[in-house]
């Protein structure tokens, strides 16, 4: 039986909508990505088929690049690595993505600067930014964003720098949800201030809260269990 990922979608839609209604924002503003962790290219492809979704996120190389590079349908995806990226798959993850959204070290915007610079290519990347401050999260810390942000903008010319990403406390309530996101786009908006850059993409908000994370101004939601369904480990 194949799954109603149409009816799924046409759902998440319209919570976006909603969301974005409530907050006085476009729908054009936010981006749908759906999230393949721990799903089958077939489900995957059939997803796309039936939604016409094209952005899509996995957490881990390895299990991306068998997708990627198996990838027949004639819709073409863009891939992104919203997953914790591990230094010595970097060269890897620059082969099949075309986003790295969790970006969090000087360590890491380094490699992945010399081998951009060596393959003479160039990636856009987010820098993830640990706003719940829970210790089973990556990403830099919110005081340390700042001094990453200069470091890539004076270090890295071939990193494309176009915003910031976080994930959401997996044990709060919708206060301290909502507080984590709206920090998030403070922290965006004062260092956009101080060193006179645009950065555009906010990515927040998954299966169980993205309805907050739009009210509060993610650009990008990142849906996996709410368009695919549960996942199978």
């Amino acid at each position: 039986m194949v799954a109603d990922y149409k009816r799924r979608y046409e759902e998440v839609m319209a919570v976006i909508e909603d969301r974005a209604s409530v907050s006085g924002r476009d729908i054009s503003e936010i981006s749908l990505m759906v999230v393949t962790k721990n799903h089958s290219l077939d489900e995957i492809t059939e997803m796309s088929r039936q939604t016409g979704l094209t952005l899509l996120g996995e957490n881990r190389v390895q299990e991306a690049e068998p997708k990627i590079l198996s990838w027949k349908d004639s819709i073409t995806p863009e891939w992104h690595l919203v997953g914790h990226l591990q230094r010595n798959k970097a060269r890897k993850a620059l082969e099949i993505f075309s986003m790295i959204q969790s970006l969090d070290s000087k360590r890491l915007a380094d490699t992945l600067q010399r081998i951009c610079h060596e393959k003479e290519i160039s990636t856009e990347v987010l820098i993830e930014i640990n706003t719940s401050g829970e210790e089973s999260k990556h990403g830099v810390a919110p005081e340390e964003t700042a001094v990453l942000v200069k470091h890539v903008l004076s270090e890295c010319p071939d990193l494309e720098l176009k915003g910031m990403m976080t994930v959401g406390p997996l044990k709060a309530d919708e206060k301290g949800v909502r507080k984590s996101f709206a920090s998030l786009r403070e922290l965006r908006d004062r260092i956009s201030s101080e060193q006179k850059i645009s950065l555009p993409v906010l990515s927040m908000g998954m299966t169980g809260d993205f309805g907050w994370a739009i009210e509060e101004g993610s650009t990008l939601v990142r849906i996996g269990t709410g368009l695919l369904g549960e996942r199978q480990y």
